[in-house]
């Protein structure tokens, strides 16, 4: 064989390479890697679209310091409006159109409960939604699909430990969203309660996102005679609440989701004077909060607020889950190394030992296994003062 035969046939053979690299990574070039993502830029839970700005700004940030291993994240975001149809179409067309590498931060438990299926299915994953729902933690039946946040039911769990042990003679009554969203909270408070539940929950009441207001539900919930209340609910109705308890001058023991206690999104609009005392569980730092005034990685985040999101609003903590949610996702593309196909991205982010993202809580970091799909799992509790959520107690174990 001569010296040019050979050549050839090592060309050929780089190209054979490149080609089934090519297909077992859609969505990556030599220089890129595309991401999908749907938000709700409009709709009814229009105030998290920050999320994916936010996301977007910080892999813009990324990208200026070189990308990760050579590659620069590029982010196709679009506008479902909240809405599981929308939602399924656009996903679509990130695959089969924009050809995206994998879905990332997609929000929504509706709306990524619509495309589960057909992700898991084409073997695509669907990482670190933007939902808190346990679901996403299920390796077995979907394992292209993995949470983030702590999930609701853990954080219910949490509640109602401290419910037990700080207040024995609660009257609990629960206002939730009536899906996947809202009935994980139920089901946390059953975990804890068990037998109990029927007793200590003296009622429940469901709003659908269509509904214009949820003032009639929280009128029902204070006559029951409840005295503690456990709102599950996106950021207009959790404002919607917090104004209407304080207006019919109930002063329930009042836990609030986290994913509902942005002071930009919620707590100004609801009246910070209505909000004082509402607990909540916290996993990352709050930017309102003055222990967090001098931390060098809160100051980091404040340069990258100014520099890449300017006029944006800097007490709205959903800017820190996206910064907080955006670096696991660097960190899951650098262990991939070259490797940036679907399955080694997957695998990756399955393998996260003890990852602490720079804006967690103290103490609390981030870990995965292919059995378990749960990023975090411990929250620390946090009551409204007026002016920014205050930490209190120890950090508690949602497990």
């Amino acid at each position: 064989m001569s010296r040019g035969t050979r050549l050839v046939i090592i060309a050929a053979l780089l190209i054979l390479g490149r080609d089934a690299s090519a297909q077992n990574a859609p969505g990556v070039t030599a220089t890129e890697i595309k991401l999908g993502q749907t938000m709700p830029y409009s709709g009814p839970a229009s105030a998290y679209a920050v999320i994916g700005k936010g996301d977007a700004a910080y892999f813009q940030m990324v990208n200026e310091k070189g990308g990760v291993n050579g590659h620069k994240i590029v982010l196709v975001s679009l506008d479902d409006g909240y809405a599981p149809p929308k939602t399924v179409e656009h996903t679509r067309r990130l695959v089969e159109k924009d050809q995206v590498a994998f879905i990332f931060n997609a929000l929504g438990t509706a709306t990524n409960s619509a495309i589960q299926k057909y992700l898991n299915k084409k073997g695509i994953p669907q990482l670190f939604v933007a939902t808190g729902a346990d679901k996403w933690s299920d390796p077995k039946g979907n394992r292209w699909t993995m949470g983030w946040q702590p999930s609701y039911r853990v954080e219910a769990r949490i509640y109602a430990r401290y419910i037990q042990q700080n207040k024995p003679d609660a009257k609990i009554c629960v206002l939730y969203q009536n899906d996947d969203f809202g009935k994980d909270y139920i089901a946390g408070l059953k975990d804890v309660l068990k037998d109990g539940y029927g007793k200590k929950v003296v009622k429940e009441a469901s709003y659908e996102v269509t509904d214009p207001t949820i003032d009639s539900q929280v009128v029902d919930l204070k006559a029951s005679g409840c005295n503690t209340l456990v709102t599950a609910a996106t950021p207009k109705f959790a404002a919607q609440a917090i104004r209407k308890v304080h207006d019919i001058g109930w002063k329930p023991l009042h836990f609030l989701t986290n994913v509902s206690v942005s002071i930009a999104a919620v707590m100004k609009p609801a009246g910070l004077d209505k909000g004082v005392g509402i607990i909540t569980g916290a996993y990352l730092k709050d930017p309102n909060d003055p222990a967090f005034k001098d931390d060098p990685a809160m100051n980091e985040w404040r340069t990258f607020m100014k520099k890449y999101m300017p006029g944006a609003d800097p007490t709205d903590v959903n800017y820190v889950y996206a910064y907080a949610v955006s670096e696991t996702m660097v960190q899951v593309l650098k262990q991939c190394g070259k490797d940036l196909s679907r399955e080694n991205v997957m695998k990756q982010a399955a393998s996260l030992k003890a990852f602490r993202p720079s804006l967690a809580l103290p103490g609390l970091e981030l870990s995965t296994n292919a059995n378990d799909y749960r990023p975090f799992s411990q929250m620390q509790l946090a009551k409204f003062n007026g002016k920014s959520f205050e930490r209190f107690g120890s950090v508690i174990s949602g497990e």
